[in-house]
């Protein structure tokens, strides 16, 4: 017998209960689906909805059910429909008819909005601190590589010389907006929508903030109709998920290109790289072509969600079920990435000589040189223009800057003196000293100045509540 069966005089056909059970799936909510329920049944008892002996056995059975699963005891039914329903006759099962008694106020609307919560809370949690990891291994790169230099890019053409430091503290950056992305999506997540009932709330004297308190959310929802519709949650994970992909991607691509021999900046370990079933020689990065080929399976979830989102009339819609196995795979692939993705880096090998052999190849300090005539009054534009003519003769007569005497200097402008040839790598690195830029000063600074960003997230992390029932088996 369905749990919902009362009104109806036919069985549901199996091709039916096939096609709508979520079980297969939503069963991964099980201990989030466990913890709620536990919740909300000591907030009945406290009510007086239910007797304390009721609660007692109630609380009981579901811990007992948790047990079950954790040790891959516990028989999932299809024809149940879903997660809330088999540990719901499960407690039937074990305890009897005051199973029943747990579901009053309450429906499965504002059940699995709940169940989804605190699913997306923690996920975000776990997103947080994997990104902390991965923002201390750049960190820890950039610390140890501090004097290594290689050439900025724009464009894919080498543009001017800047420190790997600096190089890795860009990343650094697109990781802490992350952090803060996912930060603000968890203030918008830690919300109760339990309390709200099907759509109109409940006619019983609950105690929402009880239950708000034990499972440790900070507000609870102030629309019912609202609250077990709502999966702004879900779309927010994914969609903050997507931009991490995005960042993942952009590193992978230059690990992918850094590790070719037209490269040869860093070489990857042999634990985080395979070979070729025909060609004995090739080294691949396929971590990084994974991550960056992943990318789009995140941002496919997240047209999914928002397309299946965009025409739902209030209030619960049974197209909300599809919300979870583009949420709990982007959950996976996310985590996964971001893992898989440090160890990768911590175990690189950086190739410093190869770096600075071609920062100081062709003609990488026009910008410089240009500078230079502008300090001697020529607007830049005159000196833009002059450089590039310089660029050109050097491109003729296959030389760099470096095999110039001064009098070829001179022909382009009797601004040039000896000191042009004080203009080295080294000086154009050191020269860019404001904030944000590549001088070895503003990089120690930027090094200070993200190792309190961590700090910061990492305490941030130290004061979240938690639930009073994380004694469950994981």
């Amino acid at each position: 017998m369905k749990l919902w069966g009362g009104r109806f005089q036919k069985e549901t056909e199996k091709a039916v209960e096939e096609f709508t059970a979520s079980v297969r799936f939503d069963r991964r909510l099980h201990r989030c689906d466990i913890l709620g329920s536990i919740a909300h049944c000591h907030m009945l008892a406290r009510q007086g909805i239910i007797a304390s002996e009721e609660c007692q056995a109630i609380v009981r059975g579901l811990r007992e059910i948790a047990d079950e699963i954790a040790e891959g005891k516990f028989q999932w039914r299809i024809e149940l429909e879903d997660v809330h329903m088999n540990i719901e006759a499960r407690l039937k099962e074990k305890i009897g008819e005051v199973a029943g008694k747990l579901h009053t106020a309450r429906s499965r609307n504002d059940q699995v909005a709940l169940d989804m919560r605190l699913f997306a809370r923690d996920a975000i949690l776990a997103a947080i601190e994997r990104l902390v990891t991965f923002q201390r291994t750049l960190l820890q790169m950039a610390e140890v590589n501090r004097d290594v230099t290689l050439p900025g890019y724009t464009h894919l053409q080498r543009a001017q010389p800047v420190l790997l430091a600096h190089h890795l503290l860009a990343y650094f950056e697109m990781f802490q907006r992350d952090v803060e992305r996912f930060t603000a999506a968890y203030l918008r997540c830690d919300v109760l929508p339990l309390g709200s009932g099907a759509l109109a709330g409940t006619t019983f004297p609950i105690d929402r903030n009880a239950v708000a308190t034990e499972l440790g959310f900070a507000q609870i929802s102030r629309n019912s109709m609202d609250a077990v519709s709502d999966r702004d949650f879900v779309v927010e994970y994914i969609a903050a998920a997507s931009i991490t992909m995005m960042h993942l991607s952009r590193l992978a691509e230059e690990i992918v290109l850094w590790s070719s021999s037209e490269f040869g900046f860093v070489e990857l370990d042999d634990a985080y790289s395979t070979g070729s079933s025909m060609m004995p020689q090739k080294k691949n990065p396929d971590i990084a072509e994974l991550t960056r080929g992943k990318t789009g399976r995140v941002y496919g979830h997240l047209q999914a969600i928002l397309t299946t989102l965009k025409g739902l009339p209030l209030t619960y819609n049974r197209d909300l079920q599809e919300d979870k196995e583009g949420f709990f795979d982007t959950v996976d692939t996310l985590d996964a990435c971001l893992d898989i993705c440090n160890r990768m880096l911590t175990t690189t090998r950086i190739r410093p000589r190869a770096m600075r052999a071609a920062a100081g190849e062709g003609l990488i300090l026009a910008t410089d040189v240009a500078d230079y005539l502008v300090r001697r009054g020529l607007p830049f534009r005159q000196a833009h223009e002059v450089v590039g003519r310089l660029v050109a003769h050097c491109l003729t007569a296959g030389k760099d800057f470096t095999q110039l005497d001064l009098d070829e200097y001179r022909g382009f402008s009797s601004l040039f003196d000896e000191e042009i040839f004080e203009i080295t790598v080294d000086t154009s690195v050191a020269a860019r000293k404001g904030s944000g830029g590549t001088s070895p000063q503003a990089v120690r600074d930027a090094l200070a100045a993200s190792a309190g960003l961590i700090q910061r997230t990492l305490d941030w992390l130290a004061q979240r509540p938690e639930d009073a029932n994380q004694v469950l088996p994981e």
